[in-house]
C-alpha cells in the first residue's frame, strides 16, 4: 500500500469514533498549549528584565562602595562610603577607554512647589549622567559642568515628580524646595518606567552631586559611581583598570579583599536574567509532563484500537497486506493524532499568551523557536508512543487474527 492510501485508511479509521479521537488529542492539545504559554511567560519576563537593564545605558560599569557589617550582618555593597572625591578624579583622569563618569549621591527628601509637596528620591549626579543612562531631556536641558563645579542649586525632575508638583504646567524655570533649600528646575526628564525592583524611576529629582553633598546630605563619600566605556569590547579592560587603581588608592595588600565592587553591564544583565532563565526552563519542564501524559493516552487508545480491530487486520493480511503496511497504518494514526493535537495546541498556547498580555498586562513573548520545539516534540510523542501498538499490530498472525471474535 502506498503512503497516501495508508493515510486515507488511517484517517477513515479515526473518523469512525470522533469522540474518542478528540479526547485522545486533548492531552496533546493541553500539553503543547501549556508549554507554549509557560515558555512565553518566562521569555516575556526575561525580555522585560533585559529592557530594564538596557535602561541603565550602554556600555556602563557600576562601581559600588564597600560592605559594612552591623551586628555581624553584612549590609551589602554600597552601605559603606569607601569611594571618595579623589577616587572619582583619579578614575576620570587615569583610566583609558572611559567616556564619562558620574557619582551617585542618593537620599530621600520632601520636595515642595507652591502648595504641592511630596516625598521623592533625590539623586546627586554629574552633568553627563543623563547621557550615561541614555535618559533624554524632554523639556528644557540638563545642568552644566559649571553648575556641578560651583554647586549651583539647579535641578532636573522626573516625569512623575513634574506631574505631581506642577500638573500640566511647564516646570522649567519653576522653583522647588528640597529640605527648605530653593532649586531652579532647568529640565524635565523623559519617561523611564519601572525599575527591576518595582520602583518608579520617574519619581526623582536630580541635582549636581556637589549641591547634594554640601546642601542636602552632608556626605563626604560616594556610595556608587557609574562609568561609561567607549564600547562593549572595552568593558573588561576598563573594569580591570578601575579595580587596580582603587586597590592602589585604598592601599589594599595582595590577598586582601576589595572594599569596593566593580560590575559591568553584562555581568549585571547575566545575574538578573539567570533566575528568569531557570524559571522558564522549570515552567516548560512542568508543562511538558502533560505532553508525556498525552502520549501515554495515545499509546493506550492505539493498543485498544489494535485489540478492537484484530479481525480487520487479519482480513487485510489475508488479501495481501504486508506487516509493514499494517504497522505504517497504525503509526500514521498515532502521528496524525499528535500532530493535529499539536497544531491546535499551538493556537491555544499563542491565544492564552495574547490573552494574558492584553487582559492581565503580563509580559509575554512567544518565539518561533518555542513553537517549533513544541510541534516537533508533539510529533515525536506520536512516533514514540505509536510505534509499539503499530508493531504489535504488524506482528499479529493472520490466521489467529481471523479467528478473533
Amino acid at each position: 500500500m502506498r503512503i497516501f492510501a495508508i493515510g486515507k485508511v488511517a484517517v477513515r479509521a479515526l473518523q469512525k469514533n470522533l469522540l474518542r479521537t478528540s479526547l485522545t488529542m486533548l492531552g496533546i492539545i493541553i500539553g503543547v498549549g501549556a508549554v507554549i504559554a509557560m515558555v512565553s511567560i518566562g521569555n516575556g519576563a526575561k525580555s522585560q528584565i533585559e529592557a530594564q537593564i538596557a535602561n541603565l545605558g550602554q556600555n556602563n560599569i557600576m562601581v559600588m562602595s564597600g560592605n559594612v557589617r552591623r551586628g555581624g550582618v553584612g549590609m551589602g555593597f554600597g552601605s559603606s562610603g569607601t569611594l571618595t572625591k579623589e577616587d572619582l578624579t583619579s578614575i576620570e583622569k587615569e583610566v583609558i577607554g572611559l567616556v564619562a563618569i558620574s557619582p551617585e549621591v542618593r537620599s530621600g527628601a520632601q520636595v515642595a512647589a507652591g502648595n504641592q509637596n511630596l516625598q521623592t528620591s533625590i539623586l546627586g549626579v554629574s552633568a553627563e549622567y543623563t547621557e550615561i543612562r541614555s535618559w533624554p531631556i524632554e523639556i528644557g536641558s540638563s545642568f552644566s559642568p559649571q553648575d556641578v563645579k560651583a554647586g549651583n542649586k539647579v535641578a532636573i525632575i522626573g516625569k512623575t515628580t513634574a506631574k505631581q508638583l506642577f500638573g500640566e504646567e511647564d516646570p522649567v524655570g519653576q522653583i522647588i524646595r528640597i529640605k527648605n533649600a530653593p532649586f531652579v528646575v532647568v529640565g524635565q526628564l523623559g519617561g523611564k518606567g519601572m525599575s527591576m525592583m518595582g520602583s518608579d524611576q520617574d519619581d526623582v529629582v536630580m541635582v549636581p552631586w556637589t549641591s547634594a553633598m554640601t546642601r542636602l546630605t552632608g556626605a563626604t563619600t560616594f556610595r556608587s559611581l557609574t562609568v561609561q566605556a567607549t564600547s562593549g569590547d572595552a568593558l573588561t579592560d576598563v573594569q580591570n583598570q578601575i579595580s587596580e587603581l582603587l586597590r592602589q588608592r585604598h592601599k589594599l595588600q595582595p590577598g586582601q579583599d576589595d572594599d569596593f565592587m566593580v560590575r559591568t553591564q553584562t555581568e549585571i544583565s547575566d545575574a538578573a536574567t539567570s533566575t528568569s532563565k531557570t524559571m522558564t526552563l522549570l515552567l516548560g519542564a512542568i508543562a511538558s509532563v502533560s505532553l508525556l501524559v498525552g502520549g501515554i493516552g495515545i499509546m493506550n487508545i492505539m493498543l485498544v484500537s489494535v485489540t478492537e480491530r484484530t479481525r480487520e487486520i487479519g482480513i487485510r493480511m489475508a488479501v495481501g497486506a504486508k506487516g509493514s503496511d499494517i504497522m505504517w497504518q497504525f503509526l500514521v494514526e498515532a502521528v496524525f493524532l499528535s500532530v493535529t493535537g499539536g497544531i491546535i495546541g499551538i493556537a491555544l498556547g499563542v491565544g492564552i499568551s495574547m490573552l494574558l498580555s492584553s487582559k492581565m498586562n503580563w509580559p509575554t513573548l512567544t518565539s518561533s523557536t518555542s513553537i517549533g520545539v513544541a510541534f516537533a516534540f508533539s510529533a515525536a510523542v506520536g512516533i514514540f508512543f505509536g510505534f509499539y501498538p503499530a508493531r504489535k499490530a504488524a506482528q499479529l498472525d493472520p490466521i489467529d487474527a481471523l479467528r478473533y471474535e
